[in-house]
């Protein structure tokens, strides 16, 4: 693992997973993501991951034109890294969940690395939604296998790559790290690999300490110095995890697509509490945070005034 002399903050800011009703400081208009994502570069994260929500409902789309309705604005309001994820919402096509990627272009792209099961469904049971869509969404989970076959990931590296994007590959269990391996030994990614290790979604890896370790030994062993380990964790794991992460070397991803709380039944006002939170933890273990730039040079990204936002 790369050992940097900083630490990378990325925020995901708005996500597909929590529906509206689950948070009232949840953004899902055009603006509101614009407003936390620039709240959160100016709290200190160097990157933001984002995904865009339909107008009206809140539910989650990869629609380029709800993603024009925010980009521009975020780029014009900070100069932190732009994310925007292949991942997208649940049960989208390969053709929709790469529809944002492949027309912004974007410095960095999420990319999953394996199929597995993806159940949210225990979210269902809070009742109270407001939207019609909410439930079911949720509950339709304990039947859905989040997709991303070899085809389907040698058909999304080979679409961005032509764009010069780099990639956040996001593991969430050992598997992928090999799958990750198998792509980078066929020559088609090249390093310094950004790697997401994702803990606590049911399907994926648990959230223990040993598995933190575990996914730190074998990306080690698979990669030796030619990545960057990144840790995110759902829920009330986020803040502990992370900070074991970086603690380890790593870097750190924080925000309202992977947590809503700050801590224990306080509900996180805005995406920049989340990041100020973590980079107070940060500088109080004497680890300085990166700056957008820095975070470029680390990861070789292409610039953003070579994207299409």
């Amino acid at each position: 693992m790369k050992r940097a002399e900083k630490v990378i903050i990325s925020c995901a800011i708005t996500g597909s997973i929590h529906t509206p009703s689950m948070s009232p400081h949840l953004p899902v208009t055009a603006e509101d993501i614009a407003a936390q994502a620039i709240g959160a570069a100016e709290a200190g994260a160097s990157i933001l991951h984002l995904h865009a929500r339909e107008t009206g409902t809140g539910r989650p789309t990869q629609d380029i034109a709800e993603y024009e309705k925010f980009l521009p604005v975020i780029k014009d309001g900070t100069d932190a890294i732009i994310n925007i994820t292949t991942g997208a919402g649940l049960g989208m096509t390969m053709d929709q969940r790469l529809a944002a990627a492949n027309h912004f272009k974007p410095e960095i792209a999420s990319m999953n690395m394996g199929s597995f099961n993806f159940n949210i469904s225990g979210a269902a049971k809070r009742g109270g939604f407001e939207h019609d869509w909410e439930q079911p969404y949720l509950e339709m989970t304990t039947d859905f296998i989040l997709s991303n076959t070899f085809k389907q990931i040698e058909r999304a590296l080979t679409d961005l790559t032509e764009h010069d994007t780099r990639f956040e590959f996001e593991c969430y269990d050992v598997g992928h790290l090999y799958n990750l391996a198998h792509f980078a030994d066929r020559g088609m990614i090249k390093p310094p690999f950004f790697v997401q290790s994702i803990f606590g979604i049911l399907g994926g890896i648990g959230p223990e300490p040993e598995n933190l370790m575990h996914m730190k030994s074998t990306a080690d062993r698979l990669f030796g110095d030619d990545y960057y380990l990144s840790i995110l964790a759902a829920g009330r794991h986020q803040f502990p995890f992370v900070t074991m992460g970086a603690i380890l070397g790593g870097n750190v991803r924080v925000g309202l697509e992977d947590n809503l709380y700050l801590g224990k039944g306080e509900l996180a006002p805005d995406n920049a509490a989340a990041v100020s939170k973590i980079k107070h933890i940060l500088e109080e273990l004497s680890l300085r945070v990166a700056t957008p730039d820095e975070a470029r040079k680390m990861l070789g990204t292409k610039g953003a005034a070579n994207t299409g936002i």
